[in-house]
């Protein structure tokens, strides 16, 4: 998350000197990146959390209610996981945008 805020910065500034297509698509790729990197770490954060309080309805006696909480956490995690996912595809488009720029010279 640090990376991608110092070079969204980076390109920010390098836009404003000479704005071109493929920094705005940079720019807007890694604006993408990082609300996909909130709601991924939201939800595995989430999911601990639920495993945490499976944890202590288990030692409390109650089975049912530490199945479904550690159901819900399993769901949870799959979301975050779904959105790692979705971030690694991201990222290798925006490599190809900087290998594209490279080639073209």
């Amino acid at each position: 998350f640090n990376a991608i805020s110092s070079r969204i910065r980076a390109l920010h500034s390098s836009y404003k000197n000479s704005p071109n297509e493929v920094l705005a698509s940079q720019i807007k790729n890694l604006r993408k990146r990082v609300y996909i990197i909130r709601n991924m770490q939201g939800l595995g954060v989430a999911s601990l959390f639920l495993c945490v309080v499976c944890m202590f309805a288990l030692f409390a006696g109650k089975l049912f209610l530490g199945q479904a909480i550690f159901g819900a956490s399993l769901l949870l995690m799959l979301g975050s996981l779904g959105y790692s996912l979705q971030e690694i595809f991201i990222s290798v488009h925006a490599l190809n945008l900087e290998l594209g720029e490279i080639q073209k010279k």
